[in-house]
């Protein structure tokens, strides 16, 4: 069982089918009550672990984006982390934490001085990279806003060579509407799930690892 360090990512993994220990070794890593965060696995949960979320998603790929360089976007750091987790808080488009700012690149617009919108870069599997934690102040939508960052995404990415992805949710009309119109395709169906880890845990050893 693998995850990435606390304050990091929640994202978890585990074996295709996961024995007994490998869920001692996920309850150990998650420390008691703790929540991981599943992407395109669906176990059947053993006793003392409970379901916290479920849900459909999609998972989608532009290999001719509509890319645009957008000179009003800020790129943001460590010093804006906690405007983005209350940004993230209100719209919950997806897991962000304090840390994430270590692996990902994040990006917004500010109005005023105010965080409005937010848009990252995170995972970077060979030859891809995922645009992640899409999100804008509800009184901001209509605006554009979002449309602008994933456009401007999508350059940095074409400039690397790369090809953007992402995922989200499968009732999400509108947004599925609006990454279609900016070149992005379906290529998977996945579940999204969010597992708590059992409040009180029996001694056994940590069989797992981490993901730095």
């Amino acid at each position: 069982m693998l995850r990435y360090k606390p304050g990091l990512a929640t994202f978890a993994a585990l074996p295709d089918d996961p024995e007994p220990q490998d869920w001692h070794d996920a309850a150990a890593l998650a420390g008691p009550g703790q929540v991981l965060y599943l992407v395109g696995q669906d176990p059947e949960l053993p006793p003392g672990w409970t379901g916290v979320s479920h849900s459909r998603g999609v998972q989608l790929v532009a290999d001719r984006p509509v890319a645009r360089y957008d000179e009003e976007v800020r790129v943001l750091g460590f010093q804006d982390a906690l405007e983005i987790l209350a940004l993230v808080e209100e719209t919950k488009p997806g897991p962000f934490l304090p840390r994430s700012l270590q692996y990902a690149r994040y990006f917004g617009f500010r109005v005023h001085g105010e965080l409005v919108a937010v848009a990252g870069l995170r995972m970077r599997p060979e030859g891809f990279a995922e645009v992640s934690t899409v999100c804008t102040l509800p009184e901001y939508r209509g605006r554009g806003l979002a449309r602008r960052l994933v456009m401007h995404l999508c350059r940095l990415v074409a400039q690397q060579g790369a090809t953007p992805f992402l995922h989200a949710k499968a009732d999400q009309e509108a947004v599925l509407r609006l990454y279609g119109s900016l070149g992005f395709e379906h290529r998977a169906d996945l579940v999204f799930r969010q597992i708590a880890a059992p409040r009180e845990l029996s001694a056994y050893p940590l069989g797992g690892g981490e993901a730095s």
